[in-house]
């Protein structure tokens, strides 16, 4: 018998992990952090359901926290096996992971020292340690080759165009793999899918058949803005520094930076956004950029000519961020700028330090490009909240809040519609995960009627026989 348990992502976005039990064999697909409200961030201190020790092998559809970042936790509980990704998502991982060790055990710290924590004392959920630990289990994989990960279980990489090394996962049980729609010995996890017509990453790859299907719904109810050749973009830029202030961007420091300075060093090429200081302030994404450089084969083909350049993802008046102080140099400076710093929806890092800055003036805007989910700063923000809180206090907010759909990593409804037309056998299931209830009701409706698919939305702790 095998069977399916959602674990994570199931009725919300983060958190992805889905147990799957086939005979003896137990893998976990995703091993992802709940993020966001509360009452999801504590699933992440919740003992896991199964012991971690019992796991045959773990699956990474690529290097997000959201996808990775339990990964730690799981090894500090007892896992002892391997956890298999694509080597660009290994690549990143290494610095992902004891980075969020080190926030964890720094917000720890923090609370501890303030006394903003009903824990005494507060702990991180695993440090900086427990995460260099977790690394050594990453088994690298290429892409399009089927490796045996446990009894009868056979896993294949296929490029998703998310992030630098994403996958969707093809997992084939009891060796067959011939997407027999009828059998469902072919699951297929979509991880997050990209988009279609994007710089820096490729489309994502088609996947022609699955016996059972699960693919993400982030933006499943609503179509991103269309691509304006980066100009709304050059217009915020342009009117805030004619009031004489910063641009601040909270940008995800693996994958939205580095399009985010692809567009910036696009508009000062063609002038439409005037020359001032670019500031990178997360050590992260630093190193993240030197893994893209180094990785352009596997990023669009325009990319690929520049195999090894950093000049591809700088500016004219470009500064990595090298300190802690330079960094609050930086806050305290008046000078008109653009700083790009992590964590993307402000639920941590260097980015809150310029949010307590920035916030209260009128003359500074805060541009988000990228998915806020609920319960995050991020999301109150580009809601409207008046007030934010940040290491207990509370940060009026006077700055502009802007927002820009356009460069998310996510496919909306309609490019997950044509990933998804792209099958030519339909799967005799389909589960939405990855998706909050709004937008999976949404592509619910457009996959029934355009498709005729029989499909379901699974909760959290479900479990399925497949």
């Amino acid at each position: 018998m095998t069977t399916l348990t959602f674990l994570g992502a199931a009725r919300t976005v983060t958190g992805s992990k889905y147990l799957l039990q086939a005979g003896s064999s137990r893998v976990l697909v995703d091993c992802g952090l709940f993020q966001g409200l509360k009452e999801l961030r504590e699933r992440n201190w919740q003992p896991f359901p199964v012991e971690p020790s019992s796991l045959d092998a773990i699956v990474l559809t690529h290097a997000h926290i959201d996808h990775s970042g339990y990964l730690p936790r799981l090894v500090k509980l007892g896992f002892k096996g391997r956890a298999f990704c694509t080597p660009g998502t290994a690549d990143l991982c290494r610095i992902m992971l004891p980075d969020a060790g080190r926030i964890a055990e720094e917000d720890a710290r923090e609370a501890n020292r303030h006394g903003y924590t009903r824990h005494a004392p507060a702990l991180p959920l695993y440090t900086e340690d427990d995460a260099l630990a977790a690394l050594t289990h990453l088994q690298p994989v290429g892409y399009e080759r089927p490796v045996p990960v446990s009894g009868g279980v056979t896993i294949t990489f296929t490029d998703a165009g998310h992030l630098l090394g994403s996958s969707f996962v093809r997992v084939g049980l009891d060796g067959e793999s011939d997407g027999d729609s009828g059998g469902g010995k072919e699951i297929l996890f979509s991880g997050d899918l990209g988009r279609f017509n994007r710089p820096v990453l490729p489309d994502p790859s088609a996947a022609d058949t699955a016996g059972v299907l699960l693919v993400e719904s982030t933006y499943g109810d609503r179509a991103h803005d269309p691509d304006d050749g980066g100009e709304r973009l050059a217009t915020i830029i342009r009117e805030t520094i004619d009031k004489g202030g910063k641009v601040i961007i909270p940008a995800f420091a693996v994958g939205r930076v580095e399009e985010v300075i692809y567009w910036l060093r696009t508009l000062e090429a063609s002038r439409r956004i005037p020359v001032v200081p670019v500031y990178l302030d997360s050590p992260m994404a630093v190193q993240a950029l030197k893994f893209y450089a180094g990785h352009t084969g596997d990023l669009d083909p325009d990319m690929q000519t520049r195999r090894g350049e950093m000049s591809a993802f700088t500016t004219k008046r470009f500064t990595a961020v090298a300190s802690p102080q330079q960094s609050r140099e930086i806050q305290a400076s008046r000078q008109p700028s653009i700083v790009i710093s992590s964590s993307g929806m402000a639920t941590g890092g260097r980015i809150l330090h310029h949010l307590k800055s920035a916030l209260p003036n009128p003359r500074h805007t805060v541009l988000f490009v990228g998915y806020q989910a609920a319960g995050t700063r991020g999301r109150a923000l580009v809601d409207g909240a008046e007030t934010v809180k940040i290491h207990g206090q509370f940060i009026p907010v006077a700055a502009r809040i802007a927002r820009i759909d356009s460069m998310s990593a996510h496919a909306d409804a309609d490019e997950i519609m044509k990933w998804l037309g792209q099958f030519t056998r339909r799967p005799s299931m389909t589960y939405l995960v990855h998706g909050e209830p709004a937008s999976q009701a949404a592509l619910t409706r457009r996959i029934e009627e355009e498709l005729g698919w029989p499909l379901r939305v699974p909760d959290y702790l479900e479990r399925v026989t497949l």
